[in-house]
């Protein structure tokens, strides 16, 4: 969403309007979001999105959104902790075109996940959301209650982090259907089909179609020569602008997903870095087939899906 990190100076008439924002720590091992009254302003180590909607709340909370933003973040510190940008993480991703039921499910959810950490962590104080979730990962890697040691099982029956992970269940679920897709996809599948949308919303911003978040706020400011009644349109958010790449040797798919999952694959197959022509090369050759590959290459690359050492060829990014 463009402009909504600002300077503190620009951050203020950000919130004027609002009675909280959502914030994320920079640099963190768990990237949880949470809102924060507006009286709070926010130091260099935190990420403010100034919007008070729950249902972004939960957007950005949920398993689509977390994946999507520990691909394209870097990784710092002693622990090597992930780490959230605004261009990399936030502006390019593809918010779903979720309708106003869709909407309100995944903000009563996200309240009550938020009411919930706060109401534990103010009545336990040795409680901390990186404990918190470092219990939940214990118990999303497959270990049962009655396995913790002794300090996490207090952690555990304390902040009632079974709540909070059926809280995160519901988010998942909500998010997954305001997507249209299933709540079991694979990282992989998410990250093809988020990379797709994002393709997608960018052409919708050339042809004038702007997605904002914030429409009250952001329309005034920023859409100077922005068709105004496309941009009003419900659910808008504002696509990152991409270009893209693609390449292939069965015929090389029509459908932006389908695109974006054959030039993963081929990257995950081949054993040396490749450019748009070589990628190319795998598929049947067409007169487009290049020019289409390269667009893929390039979405990547902007997302930083695909690293280059010479900026002529690319293989995947390696995750820490």
């Amino acid at each position: 969403m463009v402009d909504f990190w600002r300077t503190r100076e620009e951050l203020r008439p950000a919130l004027a309007d609002i009675f909280r924002y959502i914030a994320t720590v920079e640099t963190t091992k768990h990237r949880i979001f949470q809102f924060l009254d507006k009286a709070i302003l926010p130091d260099n180590m935190l990420i403010a999105i100034a919007t008070d909607d729950a249902a972004n709340l939960g957007i950005l909370s949920s398993r689509i959104h977390v994946v999507w933003a520990l691909r394209g973040g870097g990784w710092l510190g002693v622990g090597n902790d992930p780490r959230y940008s605004k261009s990399r993480c936030f502006d390019p991703f593809p918010f779903p075109d979720a309708n106003n039921i869709q909407k309100q499910t995944i903000r009563v959810v996200a309240e009550e996940l938020d009411a919930h950490r706060k109401g534990v962590l103010a009545e336990h104080r040795h409680l901390t959301l990186t404990g918190l979730y470092n219990v939940l990962e214990m118990l999303r890697a497959g270990i049962k209650p009655n396995d913790l040691d002794e300090d996490h099982r207090t952690i555990f029956d304390d902040g009632l982090v079974l709540i909070m992970k059926e809280l995160h269940d519901r988010i998942d679920v909500a998010v997954a259907e305001a997507y249209g897709w299933s709540v079991d996809l694979t990282d992989d599948e998410i990250l093809t089909r988020l990379v797709a949308l994002n393709k997608e919303r960018s052409e919708e911003e050339r042809r004038g179609l702007v997605r904002w978040l914030r429409p009250d706020y952001q329309i005034p400011r920023f859409a100077k020569g922005v068709d105004k009644q496309a941009a009003n349109e419900e659910g808008a958010q504002v696509a990152a602008e991409l270009i893209a790449e693609v390449e292939q040797k069965p015929s090389f798919p029509t459908g932006a997903v389908e695109q974006t999952a054959a030039v993963f694959s081929a990257f995950a197959a081949a054993s040396e870095p490749l450019d748009a022509r070589g990628l190319a090369a795998l598929f049947k050759r067409t007169k487009t087939t290049e020019k289409k590959v390269g667009e893929v290459l390039a979405s990547l690359a902007r997302l930083g899906y695909v690293t280059s050492e010479d900026g002529k060829r690319f293989s995947l990014r390696r995750v820490a």
